[in-house]
Formats: structure tokens, sequence, C-alpha cells
């Protein structure tokens, strides 16, 4: 069996679309937060994400030890919000960006992202460099906003009406 590149299958994963989520923590271990695109639905039910994590990302150690995240859904007017949670800026900063509320576990809840996911993480795996977390809904939140922000062929993209 032929081993694939690293650099061939992050190309090739270029040509897969995904949305754009900020997933964010707070608890005793501190509050973080980072931008993810490797976001899926498992089940619903229970009602249950998937969300991987580096496990270099400097949110990693708040977000395993808080074992609850807030899944905030982007919409395409969170581009700027997007990339300052991608970078390597430091946390108060990502968060003074934009308004923040909380729903059952604590977690930081972006105000006007299209779609909250407010979860406790029941089960982590690794492989490679990540974690998969999956991760049991435990509230969520939807706004009026119908359009959402992806990335696709190594940029964003906006996708949808605006409101609704």
């Amino acid at each position: 069996m032929r081993n694939v590149a690293p650099q061939d299958y992050r190309d090739a994963m270029a040509c897969l679309g995904a949305a754009v989520s900020i997933v964010t923590t707070d608890g005793s271990a501190g509050r973080a937060g980072f931008t993810a695109s490797a976001i899926c639905s498992v089940t619903d039910d229970p009602p249950t994400l998937l969300v991987c994590i580096n496990r270099a990302s400097s949110a990693y150690a708040s977000v395993t030890r808080n074992k609850a995240v807030c899944v905030n859904v982007l919409s395409a007017r969170h581009e700027p919000l997007s990339r300052l949670f991608g970078g390597k800026v430091p946390a108060e900063e990502r968060f003074a960006a934009a308004t923040w509320s909380t729903l059952e576990t604590g977690a930081p809840l972006l105000v006007d992202c299209t779609a909250a996911f407010d979860c406790r993480i029941a089960h982590m795996v690794n492989v490679g460099t990540h974690d998969v977390l999956f991760c049991r809904v435990v509230a969520l939140q939807r706004s009026c906003y119908t359009d959402s922000l992806i990335y696709f062929g190594r940029a964003y993209h906006a996708v949808g009406t605006g409101s609704g």
C-alpha cells in the first residue's frame, strides 16, 4: 500500500467545502476558542456533534479540561472574526472583538451567530495530530440569519441569502 503524501491530502481536502465555526469554552481551565471547519453531526438521538481539535492548538488544554464547548456557526459577516480566532492572537483579544452570552455550559456563545450548539464533551478519541471530540448537545440557539460562511479552495465563501 502506497502512503498518501500530507500535501497531496491537503490539496484534495481543499476540494471539500465545509462550514466555518468558532468553538469556544470557559470554565476552571480558562476561556479559549478556535476556528474550526472539521465539525459534523453524528446523530440526533441523542443530539451529538463531532469536533476535531489539533493537540497543538492554544485552546486544546482549556477545551479538554473544561469538557464543554459551544460550536458557533458563522455567517459571512464573521469572516474577520474567524481569521482572528484562527490566528496567533491572545484569547482576550479574540473575545473582545465580538459580543458573547452563554447557555447551559457557560461556554461563550457568539450573540449574532447563525446557530450555536452548547455541548458537553462525552468522549474523546486520539487520531494522529488531533483529538476527535464527541460532543453531546445540551442546548442550542438559532438566529434569523440564513447565510453561512464556508471554507472551500483555501478561501472563504458566503452561501445563502442574508437574513430571513
